[in-house]
């Protein structure tokens, strides 16, 4: 690292020259920190302050600069410089916003400036700025996989903003589910009556754009590639198949009906009057606005609605969620009647009435307004009574059994995804033993896949993308809208939640915007979401590969796939930059420019270690940068105090967290190491989805690290985090303090 010079530049500003002596502070990143250029400034973040720092980068050959200021989520863009490696020490909201300003707490509060200086010049000595791949070929060209309303929506929108498009429909039309209705839910105010379908308008609107392109009759039969450079190998039927390259994939599967004939109770399989929603909209599309009637041609006078039919259930089978469009399909299909007929008799019988969207209960009041009925009841049975049905239910208002006699019964059966392959779901063989070939390495389980692949995917984790709760694609629709574990590939419409129509043409739109963003990125090399932008890379020492696979497996975007010789091959475009590969690393051979076991473990082995008789112990806290040390950043802005015993180093994600770390930390004579990341499981609030989970899993094992080093299990512990408890991790970090108290200091003190 001869080449390195340190640039370390310290602010007066915002209070820091009234409360810590930047005089000493300057004299650590000298002295202490070896840093080759020190100033100090009254404003860093001032035009001045920039000049000073890019004059030192252009004259002075600084290629390393140390930022001694505020929190590195804090101007961002004024301490951005082009071709140097940037890092930052928080003195204000990390130092001086958090700690008293006493007479008491001026030493301990200046001790934890003099060693966030200390790390974060000895951060930046170990870092250098990430270059772009010079090999980053891309096309703009996106693929939809679905030819749906939400298919359809983001591919005209794609196009509107000059993306070439190509839609893959398996079927020999476009359309998709909403293809089958009559009528729409309304879109537009009053929201009084049902409006005109709007895919006929859509399909016209995609054949007329000279932009997308569209195979119908036509699945994937492959996919390989990456953002950027993704081959689709789309097979047509009884046709060829065509090889097209695509920079994103957005996948717009829709979703099918729940099989009604799994509700026997319903008299679905054995009466041709009982409906779904599906069928009755077909029965309404066919007559245009004639008298709908039985399938045995005979009048409705009177039909019933039943609501959550085999869905919002826990039994076996049914499915739990609620699909999000059913009760106002329900009411635009009693309106069928009531517009063609006032005197027919519509009822709908529900346990709880959802309508969603901006016009929804304005469309209720239009259905009660034209004489539909509404019911709180649940439904046991439907029945043959004579040539008519008989509807089995309690009232919930009237707390009474009672039965209805109806023409006509239709079902709300709800949306199942067409999310493809559920590949985490994939057994392993049945006695449970990995099978090893001829050369002692563990063979993946050869068996047959339960459903049809939607994507087809050659990634090494399976075919299709990880799914989420009940059978949707992972793509988290709180958090990460879009996203899923495979960069490059967007979800979008009823495939990765329940939606209607409307709903799903917002859905698509921003998808459209994900796919489009992903392009330019990767023809950038840069990475995607949430490091949106980082140009940094993971490499590896080959010579120290052990090939132990952990990376491959443990990484959650299916990035790294393995070479002829088994070793890792890092793809750059499918990288997220979580460093979870880092973390899982068992002999340090994986890093990237600006991040690395060494960043992060030089940091914690230069921070000032008191002996056991200044009773001052040290807490390092590895604190994930999405949530929690955004978390800790508002506490200090907020006044909550914590520990000025506490060392705070941020990580990309907890599941970077290399165990080297926590070893290197207890034999330096840290007291107590906590770690802070992301809520995990089913509704994970983790970045980088699975980097919390798999870091709780390898800190299960810390004990035993800790028992061979007679050290006691209190003094390591890993919390979920979200980003708005500003006040809960402070007192974390303070309970950590009393434990020290209580269980004394660590007897590694040097």
């Amino acid at each position: 690292m001869s080449d390195v010079k340190i640039g370390a530049y310290i602010c007066q500003g915002c209070g820091l020259g009234d409360r810590l002596d930047t005089a000493q502070l300057a004299q650590v990143a000298q002295r202490d920190a070896k840093a080759n250029v020190v100033k100090e400034h009254e404003f860093l973040c001032s035009e001045a302050g920039i000049k000073m720092i890019q004059e030192d980068i252009d004259n002075e050959g600084v290629n390393r600069v140390a930022i001694c200021a505020c929190s590195r989520r804090a101007k961002t863009e004024a301490f951005t410089f082009e071709g140097v490696a940037v890092t930052r020490a928080n003195l204000r909201e990390g130092v001086i916003w958090v700690r008293p300003d006493t007479d008491e707490a001026r030493e301990t509060t200046q001790d934890m400036a003099d060693d966030y200086v200390r790390m974060a010049v000895t951060e930046v000595k170990y870092q250098s700025p990430p270059t772009p791949n010079q090999e980053t070929s891309y096309t703009r060209d996106i693929l939809v996989v679905g030819g749906g309303v939400s298919g359809m929506t983001a591919a005209l929108e794609a196009s509107r903003a000059g993306y070439p498009v190509t839609i893959v429909e398996k079927t020999g039309a476009l359309g998709g589910h909403a293809a089958h209705a009559w009528k729409g839910i309304p879109m537009h105010a009053p929201y009084a009556d049902p409006e005109d379908n709007i895919v006929d308008e859509l399909i016209a609107k995609v054949e007329a754009d000279s932009n997308i392109t569209v195979f119908l009759n036509s699945t994937l039969s492959r996919t390989d590639g990456a953002p950027g450079r993704f081959v689709a190998h789309i097979a047509q039927e009884s046709g060829p198949v065509t090889d097209r390259k695509f920079g994103a994939i957005i996948q717009a599967s829709g979703y099918r009906d729940f099989d009604a004939n799994e509700l026997p109770e319903f008299g679905y399989a054995s009466n041709a009057n009982v409906v779904t929603q599906t069928e009755l909209d077909a029965m309404a599309k066919e007559a245009n606005g004639a008298p709908l009637k039985t399938k045995d041609g005979k009048e409705v006078k009177n039909v019933v609605f039943i609501q959550c039919v085999g869905q919002r259930s826990d039994k076996e089978g049914h499915l739990p969620y609620c699909s999000g469009h059913c009760c106002l399909t329900s009411i635009k299909q009693a309106m069928y009647f009531k517009d063609a007929n006032p005197d027919i008799d519509t009822n709908v019988i529900y346990t709880d009435l959802r309508t969603p969207g901006a016009g929804g209960e304005d469309f209720y009041r239009s259905g009660q307004r034209k004489g539909v009925t509404f019911t709180k009841g649940v439904v046991s049975e439907v029945v043959a009574e004579g040539d008519r049905l008989a509807v089995k239910f309690k009232d919930l208002i009237l707390d009474e059994d009672t039965v209805e006699i109806a023409d006509l019964v239709v079902l709300a059966t709800g949306m199942v995804p067409n999310s493809g392959v559920d590949i985490e779901a994939i057994a392993k063989p049945a006695d449970d033993e990995e099978e090893v070939d001829a050369d002692g390495e563990v063979e993946p389980p050869q068996v047959e896949l339960p459903v049809e692949s939607i994507l087809n995917l050659s990634y090494r984790q399976g075919p299709d993308l990880p799914h989420l709760k009940y059978g949707f694609n992972d793509s988290h629709f709180i958090c990460f809208p879009y996203e899923t574990r495979r960069t490059g590939i967007y979800t979008t419409g009823p495939v990765r939640r329940p939606m209607d129509a409307q709903q799903a043409m917002e859905d698509a739109t921003g998808a459209a915007l994900k796919a489009i963003q992903a392009v330019e990125n990767a023809g950038k090399g840069r990475a995607a979401h949430p490091r949106s932008g980082d140009l940094s890379f993971p490499s590896f020492r080959r010579e120290g590969c052990t090939q132990c696979k952990r990376c491959t497996v443990e990484c959650p975007f299916g990035a790294i796939d393995e070479d002829e010789e088994r070793y890792p091959q890092f793809n750059e475009a499918r990288c997220r930059r979580c460093g979870t590969c880092m973390g899982a690393c068992p002999v340090r051979v994986i890093s990237f420019e600006n991040y690395s076991v060494d960043t992060v473990g030089q940091q914690l082995k230069n921070i000032d270690i008191p002996d056991e008789f200044e009773e001052k112990p040290r807490i390092l806290v590895l604190a994930c940068e999405n949530d929690a040390y955004p978390a800790l950043d508002m506490a200090g802005m907020n006044g909550v105090e914590y520990s000025a015993f506490a060392r705070i180093i941020p990580v990309r994600c907890l599941g970077s967290v290399n165990l080297i770390w926590i070893t290197d930390a207890m034999n330096s004579g840290y007291d107590g190491v906590i770690l802070m990341g992301c809520q995990k499981g089913e509704n994970y609030q983790c970045h980088f989805v699975k980097g919390s989970e798999i870091a709780h899993i390898r800190m299960s094992k810390v004990d035993d690290t800790l028992q061979s080093l007679s050290l006691e299990p209190e003094r390591v512990a890993t919390y979920e985090i979200a980003i708005t408890d500003i006040e809960r991790a402070p007192k974390l970090i303070n309970d950590m303090a009393e434990t020290i108290e209580k269980i004394g200091m660590s007897p590694f003190k040097f």
